[in-house]
């Protein structure tokens, strides 16, 4: 297993630098250092078996990608790879005169139109999802089929939970027989000894389904039940899905957001606007600039400052003229694979002579 260690430890960097806030000029004094990389593998590992496409830390926020999929990453207009060839030279650590080779205008195509558009719209979704996970918080206690489901008794629709507790019936008691042409609506049968082995209306507390039971002809059902279960499943998946994000959520962020109240991720936007105005710089000036020019109005943004409503018309307005701008651009569509190819055979070959 290959280390950052190891790749220092061999000199096997060919190149290191500062990246994320720091290198847009965003950073605040709690911003933490990102650093992404450049390497290529001993000999032995690149010829073998043993491909290694890139090597981080736990955090994720140190990151080494091997040449070889850095050069194919850039062919795909990716946009953390590409920023890398724009990093700020008072952000370059390290940088072996090797990857000289690597030039902006041999990369920067109109596909950058929808890898960075893509990346920024992905991450509006996002921000939408956290928004209705902000504004809507699910209850840690779970509820079950029963919180589903109602008696229909005299014309009457009655909560289970109350019909149960008002007749005193315990659930595993219970006999259900599914009533023919009526989705969801059961005949309930009621054991007050215990002994006709019903199956209850649910089995567990996880069930996704009511339960069914073998009953005899003569017996006479107490009431109707019906079983939302379109509702139920809805509710488990979003109870499952808020939870998830619960548990992965940073909290810090979280309480950022909770406190300026405007029930968004505010830096997840911050960065998402500072991609596309990045993007549209790429088609008016044919070259990449990661350093920007609006401190103050991108920082307002991430101090939640902005409503939700103006952030996502401000995105709209730049996805448009970003789209408006790649037809008309003077890029071309692709990035030249053959030249990244030989550029890349140059380099192994001087680096494996």
């Amino acid at each position: 297993m290959i280390t950052i260690d190891f790749l220092k430890q061999n000199n096997l960097i060919l190149f290191e630098a500062i990246s994320g806030s720091k290198s847009f000029g965003l950073a605040t004094e709690n911003s933490d250092t990102d650093i992404k990389g450049i390497f290529y593998l001993p000999k032995a590992l690149f010829f073998g078996l043993e491909y290694i496409p890139q090597v981080s830390n736990a955090t994720n926020d140190i990151v080494y990608y091997e040449i070889g999929r850095f050069t194919e990453l850039l062919l795909k207009n990716n946009p953390n790879i590409l920023e890398i060839l724009a990093t700020p030279e008072d952000c370059i650590l390290y940088k072996n005169p090797i990857m000289d080779k690597f030039r902006q205008e041999d990369f920067l195509s109109k596909l950058c139109k929808d890898t960075f558009g893509g990346y920024a719209s992905t991450q509006i979704q996002k921000a939408r999802g956290l928004n209705k996970k902000i504004v809507n918080p699910v209850e840690k206690e779970r509820k079950g089929i029963l919180d589903f489901c109602v008696i229909l008794e005299d014309s009457n629709s009655i909560p289970a939970k109350d019909w149960l507790k008002e007749k005193s019936f315990l659930q595993e008691n219970c006999g259900l027989v599914k009533m023919p042409n009526s989705k969801g609506v059961f005949a309930l049968f009621y054991d007050e000894i215990g002994d006709k082995k019903y199956s209850g209306i649910y089995k567990n507390a996880y069930s996704n389904e009511v339960s069914l039971s073998s009953v005899p002809k003569e017996e006479k059902q107490k009431a109707y039940l019906f079983f939302n279960q379109d509702a139920y499943s809805i509710y488990c998946k979003n109870y499952k899905e808020y939870w998830d994000w619960v548990e992965k959520r940073n909290d810090d962020r979280y309480n950022t957001n909770q406190q300026h109240g405007k029930n968004y991720d505010s830096k997840n936007m911050m960065h998402t606007i500072r991609l596309l105005q990045s993007a549209v710089n790429i088609f008016k000036n044919n070259k990449i600039e990661i350093r920007i020019k609006n401190r103050d109005e991108l920082l307002d943004i991430k101090a939640g400052n902005w409503n939700y409503d103006d952030l996502l018309l401000l995105a709209d307005k730049l996805i448009e003229e970003l789209n408006s701008l790649a037809n008309r651009s003077s890029l071309p569509d692709l990035p030249d694979k053959e030249k990244a190819k030989r550029t890349l055979l140059e380099i192994r070959i001087q680096l494996y002579k």
